[in-house]
């Protein structure tokens, strides 16, 4: 359950079927709790120390502090929006005609527009998504023939036409203030890159579940600036740079690219497994730019809803994470993340072994597709270490 105020997603709580009901007072109570962090993030002046005792007894407290939320979230509301703003969103599909058919129709009727919608078909093995393209009379379409998520991004990097460049994965369902949100972030013209709020589209599956518990997108509802000073605090310790957002909903400067490169055509689909949104924010940190994630920026993800997909879906992030932190420890021999996967990931996944055994239920029935990506990402790259390519 989301929670939310005018269009600005504040918090979520999970309630299970197994969960038994909650009562007025614990309702309350645990609505609070979830919205304090962001609410405290968009208000300095908010007093809250008080408030989950209070919200327990007091009913016509909780009244008295829905109007001050009001008051707080107005200052982020848009009164009007643009009809159309300078941004070229690419989507990169291949194969999956029907998901992209209600992409671009989602697109198409937000309220604020993008100027520019360009298709890129990476390799499709039939005619489908250049026939949906054609339904769309102001969608760009690019065929690019090499299989590889980063080739087709890149090609596609290439195209735009606008200053702001828009990644969309072509199974999520936009919020309709979502492109505004982009734009406005790159008003701030100390921001190179920018990251938003991924929400589940359902929760209707043990796999869903699983991956929304414990590899979800969503990194919560407060704004996070990752400049160099996360980078210098973090450089020897392997930073964390896939805590930054996710490739489903991202954002570039055009100019970025010229700057520190394209993205690395080693990683993500059709090679490495996947990483190359996080081995880019690395390289945009460490050239000394800032990134900002920004949680009004909202798409909703459909996520694999059968568990042999969602193992072959960790098997292939854990190889591509593997053999993006290798290319990072390349790229920066200081930053620690030969000791990250010598040391951190094994000791993790030791523990997990061990708590999971013998029976290996929700979180751990995926261990054995997870570690065979481990595996497979270091092969992978001691085998492509000389063809990384940043073109």
């Amino acid at each position: 359950m989301v929670f939310w105020w005018n269009e600005v997603a504040l918090g979520h709580l999970f309630l299970l079927p197994e969960q038994q009901p909650l009562s007025e007072a614990e309702c309350r109570e645990k609505t609070i709790e979830a919205i304090l962090p962001a609410l405290e993030r968009y208000s300095d002046t908010l007093n809250t120390a008080s408030i989950p005792r209070r919200i327990k007894t007091d009913a016509q407290y909780f009244e008295s502090f829905v109007a001050i939320i009001a008051t707080i979230i107005s200052t982020r509301v848009p009164t009007t929006l643009p009809p159309v703003v300078p941004v070229s969103v690419i989507i990169c599909t291949r194969n999956r005609a029907s998901q992209l058919r209600r992409c671009l129709k989602m697109l198409q009727k937000l309220p604020c527009a993008p100027a520019e919608i360009v298709v890129v078909d990476n390799a499709s093995t039939d005619n489908s998504t250049r026939d949906v393209c054609q339904d769309f009379t102001q969608v760009i379409y690019l065929k690019e023939p090499r299989v590889g998520l980063d080739i087709a991004r890149n090609r596609g990097a290439v195209a735009a036409q606008h200053a702001i460049v828009v990644y969309v994965d072509d199974d999520v369902v936009v919020h309709p203030h979502m492109v505004y949100r982009v734009w406005e972030t790159f008003q701030d013209p100390a921001v190179g890159a920018m990251t938003g709020l991924v929400l589940a589209l359902e929760l209707a599956t043990e796999a869903q579940l699983i991956f929304e518990q414990h590899w979800t997108f969503n990194r919560g509802y407060s704004d996070k600036f990752y400049d160099v000073n996360y980078f210098n605090a973090a450089k020897n310790n392997a930073p964390h740079v896939w805590d930054i957002g996710a490739g489903a909903n991202m954002a570039f400067r055009k100019s970025i690219f010229e700057t520190v490169g394209y993205f690395n055509e080693l990683l993500d689909v059709g090679a490495a497994g996947c990483s190359g949104d996080s081995e880019m924010w690395y390289r945009i940190l460490l050239h000394g730019h800032t990134i900002h994630y920004n949680p009004r920026a909202i798409v909703y993800h459909e996520h694999r809803k059968e568990m042999a997909g969602l193992k072959i879906q960790l098997f292939y992030y854990m190889r591509g994470h593997v053999a993006a932190a290798l290319i990072q420890q390349e790229e920066n021999s200081a930053s620690g993340y030969r000791r990250y996967l010598t040391q951190d990931i094994i000791k993790y996944y030791a523990s997990l072994i061990r708590g999971g055994f013998p029976f290996y239920r929700f979180r751990t029935q995926t261990l054995w597709a997870e570690v065979k990506g481990l595996a497979s990402g270091v092969a992978f790259y001691y085998r492509n270490r000389t063809r990384s390519s940043k073109s």
